[in-house]
């Protein structure tokens, strides 16, 4: 798309506007091959690698798979390497077996491999290659190559493998499929490439099976495809909101039925680039995907995985649109792990980003549950919890943020850091802490005096309210004394006491009595009960009681009995 037709396009308001790849928002962070586990403490000793397993999917072998040697490309007439062009396509159509005997055909795939590796040179370095006639068969070798059924997860319940940890399953067959790759690539980047002859071949149903392939287990193919996919976005118009619908799709069945995808991180990598060329007004289309789709995958046990690309595209969407921070934000703190600290440091590192580009209009709008959540994160037994919410303080623009509205913040904080300044087992939140006191009390002396006050004056309220409590438990014993059972009861409490607070041993006795008069006195206050025995009773099935009732052992079919002394 030339510049001139992209700039009439978002003038006009369109918001499918081509992925853009640089940009002041800069570009989403890209996956990493190897998906490391997040760590925020030390490790106690060299991290140990499992092997690599290879696997390989379930393709076609083709029975016929011996190759005939064409001649080079570069030493074909002019006028014959648009037909030689294409005998090497379909001829790089034939499918050969990388796992179950590696060692087959040798020269076949290498004739392939040779074929492939020319081709991807020749498109990249020659000019007028891609012709009417090549698009079909191109698009036809690609799918026979890369289409095709993906082997069996091996944690399929994520019991067995962890992609956090464990190294992940490579694909015994990418010799030949990174060069297939390559050379798609290479055609969709060519110079000559017309989308609107190759759209007749590169349809929906090829964008369904090529995402499909996103759950590969090998990075290195998830790597590919998101760099296929997103030139397939920039290139063909008329998929761009299928495509958009298609992944929407793959993240509801990831959130809401099978919780387990290998490629949800390069996916969201895509959206963040197209996220960014998104042009204004946003649609309302896109809004919902924010809210329904991209802010239920925090609620997901695997974020860790796939974290950094989806707080980039929420932070996409509020640069673009900051009138959502607000149903942004509530929608985090709806999600906020409560028994999963590390899961918790993650959201507070997204909340921050987004706290780096929120208007002071909007802050204002939430800073009331904000801080309420901040205050339990300082509150946290948990040290990196209350370490990573602290380090807010070191954050010049949220502190002025906190300093325009110091009087709403300051008596929701000041209870929790006072009180851990103190109680807090950590040394180091001590710290942090007194340093985050300090800089309210530089913000305003008066309203920190004051906070003071009202916190001394809610501990002696405290203590009052425990006191008058005491109080009255000494009214209801005084009342209870009254009774006729009271010196029973206390004499029989005071025993138990004895008992469980003496440490020895001779005791066991006294509490095995106990227990033997308690089950007597149970078994006399039962003796008038009638005893009932209880049983389930199961619906009766005619077929299982006459199926029962027909069947014969088969011992009198045995030829031979068996040996007693044998067994």
């Amino acid at each position: 798309m030339d510049t001139k037709n992209k700039t009439e396009k978002n003038r006009n308001g369109d918001s499918d506007a081509e992925p853009k790849t640089n940009s002041v928002g800069g570009v989403p962070p890209p996956t990493p091959l190897n998906k490391s586990k997040l760590t925020t403490g030390t490790v106690a000793g060299p991290l140990l690698k499992k092997d690599k397993r290879h696997s390989s999917s379930r393709f076609n072998i083709t029975k016929n798979r011996e190759l005939e040697m064409l001649p080079n490309l570069r030493d074909a007439a002019p006028a014959d390497r648009e037909e030689l062009f294409v005998q090497k396509l379909r001829q790089c159509c034939v499918l050969f077996d990388f796992a179950t005997d590696p060692l087959s055909d040798l020269k076949w795939k290498e004739v392939k491999r040779a074929a492939l590796q020319e081709m991807v040179e020749y498109v990249t370095q020659q000019k007028g290659v891609i012709t009417e006639t090549i698009y079909p068969e191109a698009v036809n070798m690609f799918a026979v190559n890369l289409f095709r059924t993906l082997p069996p997860s091996s944690n399929p319940n994520g019991a067995e493998f962890d992609p956090e940890e464990d190294e992940p399953t490579l694909e015994a067959a990418w010799p030949h499929l990174q060069l297939v790759y390559e050379l798609f690539l290479r055609v969709l980047e060519a110079p000559d490439f017309q989308p609107n002859i190759a759209k007749r071949y590169i349809d929906q149903k090829f964008v369904l099976q090529l995402l499909d392939l996103f759950d590969s287990e090998d990075p290195r193919e998830r790597d590919m495809l998101k760099t296929t996919l997103h030139r397939i976005y920039g290139k063909f118009l008329g998929l761009r909101a299928f495509i958009r619908k298609q992944i929407n799709n793959v993240f509801y069945r990831f959130i809401y039925e099978t919780e387990h995808h290998n490629g949800i991180a390069e996916l969201l990598e895509i959206l963040g680039s197209i996220i960014n060329g998104f042009a204004l007004p946003l649609k309302e289309e896109h809004k919902v995907f924010l809210l329904r789709v991209l802010m239920p995958l925090h609620k997901v046990k695997s974020l860790s995985v796939y974290h950094p690309q989806l707080a980039y595209c929420v932070v996409q969407f509020l640069e673009k649109d900051p009138s959502l921070t607000q149903p942004v934000i509530r929608s985090l703190l709806k999600y906020w792990p409560k028994t999963h600290s590390p899961k918790e440091v993650m959201f507070l590192n997204e909340l921050e980003e987004i706290l780096d580009v929120i208007e002071p209009a909007e802050f204002q709008k939430v800073m009331g549950p904000l801080f309420r959540q901040l205050a339990k994160c300082v509150s946290s037994p948990h040290f990196q919890v209350a370490e990573r919410a602290l380090y807010y303080w070191n954050n010049e623009y949220v502190m002025s943020l906190v300093s325009e509205n110091a009087t709403e913040i300051l008596p929701v904080m000041f209870p929790s850091l006072y009180r851990n300044s103190k109680s807090h087992w950590n040394k180091t939140i001590h710290g942090l802490i007194y340093n985050a006191l300090k800089l309210f009390m530089e913000m305003n002396q008066k309203l920190f005096d004051e906070c003071t006050q009202q916190y001394r004056q809610e501990r002696q309220k405290e203590r009052e309210r425990q006191h008058q409590r005491q109080e009255l438990w000494v009214k209801v014993e005084t009342l209870a004394s009254r009774r006729p059972e009271y010196e029973v009861i206390k004499s029989r409490n005071a025993e138990i006491n004895n008992i469980v607070g003496s440490p020895d041993p001779d005791d066991e006795v006294n509490l095995d009595n106990l227990e033997t008069e308690a089950q007597e006195v149970k078994k006399a206050r039962n003796s008038n009960k009638p005893l009932v025995r209880r049983k389930s009773e199961l619906p009766q099935d005619q077929y299982t009681i006459r199926a029962l009732s027909d069947h014969k052992r088969a011992d009198e079919y045995l030829t031979t009995p068996p040996d007693v002394n044998k067994c």
